[in-house]
């Protein structure tokens, strides 16, 4: 499996291959289509993502030593993010996903690009994910 630093590479080269924030966009749309459907029983007000303007449901399974996430989005733009970011954590243990620096964010200019309050959802997710790699680790331990 791809280590998370090889993940966001692979996503840094697919944003690089658009100049126009048009197509990049378009991009996030067709990652969050792409993303399997999360089951409606995982989208609980438990796995709502509180600071994210739209409706984001994370569901975090450990398998193996490793976080499987899954996700969704009542949004298009915001459930191509969460398929980025489930994408590059997902299948990691713990430690990986605490220790990573997700530099792709800033490398294809998703900060400056989405509105402050999809950033903030942005933020909330990642610190969610942490959270979750937190919880798994501490049982673990």
């Amino acid at each position: 499996m791809a280590t998370i630093n090889e993940i966001q590479e692979q996503i840094v080269e697919e944003f690089a291959a658009f100049d126009d924030w048009t197509d990049k966009y378009a991009l996030l749309i067709e990652l969050g289509n792409k993303l399997p459907p999360l089951d409606e029983k995982h989208k609980t007000k438990n796995n709502l993502i509180e600071g994210c303007q739209s409706r984001v449901w994370l569901q975090a399974d450990q398998i193996d030593g490793k976080i499987v996430f899954q996700g969704d989005s009542d949004a298009l733009i915001v459930k191509g993010i969460v398929a980025l970011l489930i994408r590059t954590l997902s299948g990691h243990t713990p430690d990986e996903i605490l220790s990573a620096d997700l530099y792709f964010i800033k490398s294809v200019g998703l900060q400056e690009h989405l509105s402050p309050t999809r950033s903030n959802g942005l933020l909330a997710m990642l610190k969610q994910m942490k959270l979750y790699a937190i919880a798994f680790k501490s049982i673990n331990d």
